[in-house]
């Protein structure tokens, strides 16, 4: 793969999804070692990163309110702020019933339209056969093809056997690499200003459908 140079600047924001259901599942572990493999690559080139991971299972409760009522609680709203200003994303979701997660679809239901526009991500699943691995290309890689994002042409997929082969860790850092190489020359502008959140009660607008709200 040839070489590539991230400009100089500011920090690059880097927001990291992670939809596994235990602090200590396999998704959680396929999306820190692709942080790292980020994080090296960068600082090779002299390029410096602030991380913001993401568990969406402490969110869960709040994806259901918002499903709900409309509204955002304030750790729903600052993730969703801390994506606005990101210049990368790395998307961590698990394979359950051969498709992605339910709370990883909930969170991208709940962000801002425009919130991944243009925006580099690197698409990643786990799950527990190769069975499933093609979930990535033909469910995740459209959706957020819709949804606007410039997609890494790697994207990685692993299983319990692939922690221990030496494939897995190449795939990390050649998907790693193309994201980097895909960062802007400079910070994007975030998709809406960061601060205060009007908030309305659920009671101030009954007649309010939601986008989401069964019809």
């Amino acid at each position: 793969m040839p070489p590539f140079s991230v400009p100089p600047g500011p920090a690059r924001q880097l927001t990291v999804l992670s939809g596994g259901l235990s602090g200590s599942s396999s998704t959680r572990r396929l999306a820190d070692c692709l942080t790292d493999a980020v994080l090296d690559r960068l600082a090779t080139d002299g390029v410096t990163a602030v991380t913001h991971t993401v568990e969406l299972r402490d969110l869960a409760h709040d994806l259901a309110d918002h499903q709900l009522t409309g509204l955002h609680t304030p750790a729903l709203a600052d993730t969703l702020d801390h994506l606005a200003e990101s210049d990368a994303v790395i998307a961590a979701t698990p394979i359950l019933h051969a498709s992605f997660g339910g709370l990883f679809k909930s969170f991208l239901d709940t962000a801002a339209p425009g919130a991944f526009t243009g925006r580099p991500v690197l698409l990643a699943a786990s799950g527990g056969s190769l069975r499933h691995c093609l979930v990535l290309d033909h469910a995740l890689r459209p959706l957020f093809t819709t949804l606007g994002a410039r997609l890494t042409p790697t994207s990685v997929y692993a299983t319990p056997a692939d922690w221990a082969g030496p494939e897995l860790p190449e795939r990390i850092i050649r998907a790693a690499t193309e994201l980097c190489a895909l960062l802007p020359e400079a910070p994007p502008v975030p998709t809406r200003p960061r601060g205060p959140r009007p908030r309305r009660s659920a009671a101030a607008v009954p007649n309010q459908v939601s986008p989401h709200q069964e019809r």
